[in-house]
C-alpha cells in the first residue's frame, strides 16, 4: 500500500537546486515538478532551475550536464519521470539504465540525484504517486534532496551545519 511521506521538521536552506523533469507523460512529471518545486521554495532555496527533456532516457544526461558545471553549481539535483510498463522488457531496460546513470552521476560528482523517475503499471498508480498531494513523490524528492544536501554539508564542514536525525 503507498503510504505518505512521514512528517518532517522542515529543513531550511538558501541553496540552489534543479529539477530535471520528463516532457513525456507530463500530465504526471508536471504536478511532481510543482510540488517539488513548491517544497523547496519553501525550505528557502535561493534559485531552482528547471531543465526539461524529451524523456526519462534522457534524464540522466541533462542531471550530468548539471552536475559538472562550474557556474552555478547546485546542492542537489531532482530527477522526475514516469515509465509506463507494458508488455515487454523496454521500460525495465530504461528504468535500470536510468538509476544506474543517476548513482554514477551522483557518486563521481558528490552532486545527489535523487532518484524519482517512476515505473508505473496503471493510471491508479501514476495519478497516486505523481498527482495526489498526499502522496506526491515530488514532495518527497524535494525533502530527500534538502536531507541528503544538508547531510553532506554537514560531513564536509563538520560542526557548521545543523545535524539532523
Amino acid at each position: 500500500m503507498l503510504k505518505a511521506p512521514a512528517p518532517q521538521d522542515p529543513l531550511r536552506t538558501d541553496g540552489r537546486f534543479a529539477i530535471v523533469c520528463s516532457r513525456y507523460n507530463s500530465e504526471y512529471t508536471e504536478p511532481m515538478m510543482i510540488a517539488a518545486r513548491s517544497v523547496l521554495e519553501a525550505a528557502g532555496a535561493s534559485e531552482v532551475e528547471v531543465v526539461r527533456v524529451p524523456g526519462a532516457f534522457e534524464i540522466p544526461m541533462a542531471a550530468s550536464a548539471l552536475a559538472r558545471r562550474k557556474r552555478g553549481r547546485v546542492r542537489a539535483i531532482l530527477c522526475l519521470g514516469v515509465i509506463w510498463q507494458g508488455e515487454t522488457s523496454h521500460a525495465e531496460q530504461i528504468g535500470g539504465a536510468v538509476t544506474r546513470a543517476l548513482m554514477e552521476i551522483s557518486l563521481t560528482t558528490g552532486i545527489p540525484c535523487v532518484h524519482e523517475v517512476l515505473t508505473v503499471q496503471t493510471e491508479k498508480q501514476a495519478l497516486q504517486r505523481c498527482v495526489d498531494p498526499l502522496t506526491n513523490r515530488g514532495v518527497e524528492a524535494a525533502h530527500a534532496a534538502l536531507e541528503i544536501s544538508e547531510a553532506l554539508a554537514s560531513i564536509a564542514s563538520p560542526g557548521s551545519r545543523r545535524q539532523t536525525g
